[in-house]
């Protein structure tokens, strides 16, 4: 066994791309090593700014030989048939052998092949791997035809410790590669994996894009501490910026304290998009400091001063450009923003966002009857929910809209409600994102979310496959999110509702609840209401987890399927009255006395929502319906006896029915 290391050194490659990279360059290898008929043990990939590579560890040196015998025609065949065979098999007739089978003589090919060196399997592999290589942009570089996301720079490729030679344009393919541009860019051989990532250390690479981000926290973490001021910790600036760093430094600077009097998440948004720097909170205030921190490629030998000193000459400029956007929009009020909607463009086929708006308004004017939110505050949120869209700001930092709304509004003294209510109506966008707490914002988001369904729906718009470029998944989640947290009594519009059942598989799959109970929950007749269905779900779930639950439900199958089976013979059309008389046998009658006793408390229940106490009730079903089955021929000779024996069954369907339809049910 033996150890394949594979790396790809390039310039620069996008930190967007990098963990996609090495996941693509570990399926694209073992899939050509599988497909060869090759096992193998662990595989570990990496990423930094400048390659990405592959280790794959208990590689076979080469396929095992194989020795098949493939039956052909029998002896004294025509000569043509035993020709056909023996060019198909690869072989001569001396290579054959005469077997007996069954009484009659055969022809049987005797295949045997020496295994491939897996040396050679990779060679022939690799540049086509490289050729295809799925990077979402590539460029083509010098006079080659050969496209990669940055130029290409050489390539190593190692089996047990040996180069493994093939030929790719004029990239050199080899034992060698290079260490940190800026302090260590000598090349250096090595022998294998361990080697490697041991030299880059020293080259002052860290390779494992894990630990530069632990090291970006902890150094960020620590020079804060040490001037009494704390971190904000931003997880996804954080894997952004150990995407662009192969030995990373933190350096803390600092702007002028009268850029403070711009909104938090401004000057926030603004020094992480345009330097990736990170922001700072003093903790004593626990507002903004006016410091940052930066994340620098290289020890720096004058300490980082010129780094530090060149983030801070950006991050002044831009902020000073961020207080100009903020002055200058508080000049007009938003109500006055809200025609110049016009302008902008929500869709070709459904107007503008200024016709949205007044979509939204009636909607949201509806759905306040269920959230109870305060009608005129909530029409108002709305009017204004898309006037930040025309402001300086969110032109600059799109990403703060509904942000720079609720900002704005605070700033010309609206009420503190519609204001958050503009902020947060766009939540929750998705899983870790918070639900409104605010009425009126949770009103505005849901008529947002639910405008945009119906408007998509109305134009034939709708999600395809993984395709979903109005994020209307995304929109159906967060509906569901708010009125099942919120427990918000509301009917889904039936055009919506398949598409929002499979939406509710996914939230209830996350939640650990089973998808063929919301199958049997949704097939109820008028059943659009979220917040029933998840009591509904969850009630039945409990129940099927005891042994009642389990007996009840073969039961109730087995009573289902004797009633198809005769509806088939004949439409069903009975009423739901047991004729006493014709109960026979003991079981019957006991059955007939716990359906008159428990079906009307079933039933009592479920208008009540009362679902466990309608489960229980359920339950005492379960010894009758055992014992029934048991002891009763369903189909007897009496035609009256038989057809009274079906009702108690139809009973029973019909009861279940208004819990949920079992026969959907697994199990």
């Amino acid at each position: 066994m033996a150890e394949l290391f594979i790396e790809l050194f390039s310039e620069e490659i996008p930190s967007r791309m990098q963990n996609a990279a090495k996941a693509d360059l570990s399926r694209l290898v073992s899939g050509f090593l599988k497909t060869a008929g090759l096992k193998f043990g662990a595989i570990e990939a990496y990423a930094t700014p400048r390659r990405i590579c592959l280790k794959i560890a208990d590689v076979p040196t080469s396929t095992p030989d194989i020795k098949e015998q493939r039956k052909g025609p029998q002896v004294g065949a025509p000569d043509k048939a035993i020709e056909g065979f023996l060019r198909g098999a690869g072989v001569t007739l001396e290579q054959c052998v005469e077997q007996e089978i069954k009484g009659k003589k055969f022809h049987v090919a005797i295949i045997e092949k020496v295994g491939q060196s897996t040396a050679d399997i990779i060679a022939a592999a690799m540049p086509e791997l490289i050729r295809k290589f799925p990077w979402p942009k590539s460029m083509r570089w010098g006079t080659g035809s050969l496209r990669w996301v940055r130029p290409l720079q050489s390539i190593i490729c190692l089996l047990d410790g040996k180069i493994v030679p093939f030929e790719i344009e004029n990239v050199p393919v080899g034992d060698s590669t290079q260490g940190h541009l800026f302090m260590n860019n000598d090349r250096f051989s090595v022998t294998d994996f361990a080697d490697y990532k041991a030299k880059l250390l020293a080259a002052n690479v860290v390779l494992d894009g894990a630990e530069r981000a632990a090291m970006i926290l902890a150094e960020a973490q620590e020079i804060c501490a040490a001037k009494g001021l704390e971190l904000i910790d931003d997880k996804s600036l954080i894997a952004e910026t150990a995407g662009l760093v192969e030995w990373p430094v933190a350096l803390l600077g600092e702007f002028e304290v009268e850029f403070l009097d711009v909104p938090e998440r401004v000057i926030i948004e603004t020094i992480k998009g345009h330097q990736k720097c990170f922001s700072v909170i003093d903790p004593k205030t626990k507002k903004l400091s006016h410091h940052f921190v930066a994340i620098s490629n290289m020890i720096a030998l004058d300490g980082g001063k010129i780094i530090t000193h060149g983030n801070e000459k950006v991050i002044r400029a831009r902020l000073s450009d961020a207080k100009y956007f903020w002055e200058t929009d508080k000049r007009i009020k938003l109500a006055d923003r809200v025609e110049k909607l016009k302008n902008i463009t929500f869709h070709a086929k459904l107007g503008s966002q200024f016709e949205r708006v007044s979509s939204i308004k009636e909607l949201a004017e509806m759905l306040s009857e269920f959230t109870k939110a305060d009608v005129k505050k909530t029409k108002l949120a709305v009017e204004l929910c898309k006037a930040d869209l025309v402001t300086h700001m969110v032109g600059e930092l799109p990403e703060l809209q509904g942000y720079m709304g609720q900002q704005y509004a605070l700033a010309e003294g609206i009420d503190a409600d519609v204001a958050e209510a503009l902020a947060q109506h766009y939540a929750p966008q998705g899983p870790s994102d918070a639900v409104p707490t605010n009425l009126i914002a949770l009103t505005v988001s849901l008529a947002d979310k639910f405008n945009t369904l119906l408007g998509f729906w109305s134009i034939d718009e709708k999600p395809t496959g993984s395709k979903d470029p109005f994020a209307l998944r995304r929109a159906a989640l967060g509906i569901i999110r708010i009125v099942l947290e919120r427990q918000i009594r509301l009917d889904i519009p039936q055009d919506l509702l398949p598409f929002f059942i499979d939406r509710l598989k996914v939230y209830f799959k996350d939640q650990g609840m089973r998808h063929d109970l919301i199958d049997a929950i949704f097939a109820l007749e008028g059943q659009n209401d979220i917040v029933l269905a998840e009591k509904r779900v969850a009630a039945l779930a409990d129940f099927l987890k005891t042994d009642d639950g389990v007996n009840l439900l073969a039961g109730i199958k087995r009573a289902n399927n004797i009633l198809q089976a005769e509806d088939k013979k004949q439409p069903l059309e009975f009423d739901s009255i047991i004729d006493k008389k014709l109960l026979v046998l003991d079981a019957e009658k006991d059955l007939f006395l716990a359906i008159e006793k428990n079906v009307k408390i079933i039933n009592e229940a479920v208008v009540k929502e009362d679902f466990a106490a309608a489960m229980s009730a359920l339950a005492k079903l379960r010894a009758p319906i055992d014992t029934f089955f048991e002891d009763v021929k369903v189909n007897d000779d009496v035609a009256d006896i038989r057809i009274n024996r079906l009702k108690l069954l139809f009973i029973i369907r019909t009861a279940t029915k208004t819990i949920a339809d079992f026969s959907r049910i697994e199990g």
